[in-house]
């Protein structure tokens, strides 16, 4: 009889595609992938912990310097690792440094946990996707090697062509929608060795090509609303993280700390689960 894997724990860790932007709930949350996946895992499993470490706009060596010792220290069942990208869509990206950072941050993290799992990440179809192509194979070429060598396991969302319609895509064109964001847990879910719900890979109905007007508009109120911000940061050595840190870490403690749902039937969003402190350092 086949035995179906369980998971107690998981903790996620990266960017802001881990975070979860931009699918946002009405109090201001956000709910990506991460949170879905943990809400799916609630229900199979009573007793449920998870720590979303994420924030938006974090560079590799960032994530390892303030997100990496934190996962570690959770010892969980499961951890997600996505990072590097951010890095790699910069004009001007050592690439050997990103590659020593992540290797560092595997290596760190896979004898903490059961399951490590790192992602190829996905990429919006367009002009910027082309350009930056190189490098991000580059940089999932790593993945591949590093999850050989540590027993990681492997999400290849880059590999799935429904993942870069541009319908998946948010308005800001560097993250997912909802609907992206449920195939993403699916897909991780799936590698986690769970049964399967649905085909996260099923392409969306054909669809009529926006008119040429309606592109512009979509295009001006990209370049005004994300597109000039985001130049902004990168002039004047801003991110979008400053000040900010992971949903479940307690800058007072400098430690993460689990939430759980209060029912594990009807988990709901994950802002609403009861926090659990760490125990105590020894």
């Amino acid at each position: 009889m086949e035995t179906i894997a369980s998971y107690n724990s998981l903790v996620a860790v990266g960017d802001s595609f881990t975070e979860g932007m931009s699918d946002l709930l009405p109090d201001g949350s956000y709910r990506g992938w991460a949170d879905v996946l943990a809400g799916r895992l609630a229900v199979r499993t009573p007793g449920f912990r998870y720590a979303n470490l994420a924030v938006r706009g974090k560079l590799i060596g960032q994530i390892v310097d303030e997100q990496v010792g934190v996962a570690a220290a959770m010892r969980a069942d499961a951890v997600t690792l996505v990072g590097g990208l951010n890095d790699a869509l910069r004009p001007k990206c050592d690439m050997g440094m990103v590659r020593g950072r992540l290797e560092e941050a595997v290596e760190r993290l896979a004898p903490s946990c059961e399951k490590l799992v790192l992602m190829r990440s996905p990429g919006r179809n367009g002009p910027v996707m082309e350009r930056f192509r190189p490098r991000m194979e580059e940089l999932f070429s790593l993945v591949d090697d590093l999850a050989a060598r540590h027993g990681a396991v492997i999400v290849d969302l880059y590999g799935a062509p429904v993942l870069g319609d541009p319908r998946l895509w948010d308005v800001d064109r560097l993250h997912l929608t909802a609907d992206g964001h449920r195939r993403v847990a699916e897909a991780v879910w799936q590698t986690l060795e769970l049964p399967a719900e649905n085909d996260w890979r099923s392409p969306l109905p054909t669809a009529v090509p926006p008119r040429w007007a309606r592109r512009r508009v979509e295009d001006l109120r990209f370049a005004r609303e994300h597109l000039m911000p985001w130049i902004g940061r990168r002039l004047t050595g801003r991110s979008s993280g400053d000040g900010r840190s992971g949903a479940q870490y307690s800058a007072e403690l400098g430690r993460g700390f689990w939430v759980t749902p209060e029912e594990a039937h009807a988990p709901g969003p994950v802002a609403t689960w009861r926090r659990v402190d760490p125990d105590p350092l020894p």
